[in-house]
């Protein structure tokens, strides 16, 4: 469906990033917009007549829902009047299940998808979640609806999705925050503030670069810059006791699905 229409409900930073991805794919004046308030660079779009804003409500080709979770029952219904019969939906609305979605929508052609913000700049992993029985040729046009936030990584049961969603969803955050406190460390330990936070956060960069560039698991990497009785092995060793990263990690990834699964049921 290279020629389907796409409706865009919601045009926030991960809404307005697939659709700066789908006009780089050639999909100009192929585009709905509805938001209320669009930012400059959606502005500029609508402008140039790349897209359409807030046009009269119609059943789209395909309708994809970018909106918060929260809001999502305010406007349900009329976002409903935009899903006709081969409408195709697709959620990327953390905590709002398919049944939800088929339910509030009227449709059971549904699907969910949970990018990350590295999707923002092409590096995201979004993780595809369908309706079970979805067919090849779907799953085909679901993806590359995604692929300009990054990589897709799925199909994958609902049932796995909030534990997916705590991983790679909420990860990037993890990474900011390891960033934040190995320079908050470093000024502990005498560091200037803003060496601290430069050497922290270009480290942080450089890892993962590495091992975005590197065949070798996170694992052997790890193992490779700690030499034996060495200062990294010493760091690693607090780091790594049970008490310490492996347990609050633990704890963190099911804080975030507890609040997951909690969300879905607010939503229903």
């Amino acid at each position: 469906m290279a020629d389907a229409k796409i409706t865009l409900i919601g045009a926030g930073r991960m809404g307005s990033a697939l659709a700066g991805g789908w006009l780089k794919a050639g999909r100009s004046g192929q585009i709905d917009i509805v938001d209320p308030a669009p930012a400059g660079v959606v502005q500029d779009w609508i402008a140039a007549g790349q897209v359409r804003h807030n046009p009269a409500p119609a059943p789209a080709d395909i309708l994809v829902v970018a909106v918060k979770p929260q809001v999502f029952g305010a406007l349900a219904e009329e976002i409903a009047k935009r899903v006709g019969p081969e409408t195709r939906v697709l959620s990327i609305m953390a905590g709002v299940s398919l049944a939800t979605l088929a339910t509030r929508l009227g449709t059971a052609n549904v699907a969910r998808a949970m990018p990350n913000t590295p999707g923002l700049v092409g590096k995201g992993v979004t993780i595809l979640c369908p309706k079970p029985g979805t067919t090849e040729s779907d799953l085909a046009e679901l993806k590359a609806l995604l692929e300009p936030l990054g990589d897709v990584v799925g199909p994958i049961t609902e049932a796995k999705l909030p534990a997916a969603t705590a991983l790679s969803g909420c990860g990037p955050a993890y990474g900011f925050l390891l960033a934040e406190v190995m320079a908050a460390a470093g000024v502990a330990h005498g560091l200037a503030p803003d060496l601290a936070m430069r050497l922290a956060r270009k480290t942080v960069e450089g890892a993962g670069a590495l091992m975005e560039g590197s065949p070798e698991d996170a694992s052997t990497l790890r193992k490779n810059v700690t030499s034996p009785n060495g200062v990294t092995q010493a760091a690693l060793e607090v780091l790594m006791s049970p008490e310490a990263m492996p347990s609050i990690f633990e704890q963190a990834v099911a804080a975030a699905i507890a609040r997951d699964i909690a969300l879905s049921k607010e939503t229903e």
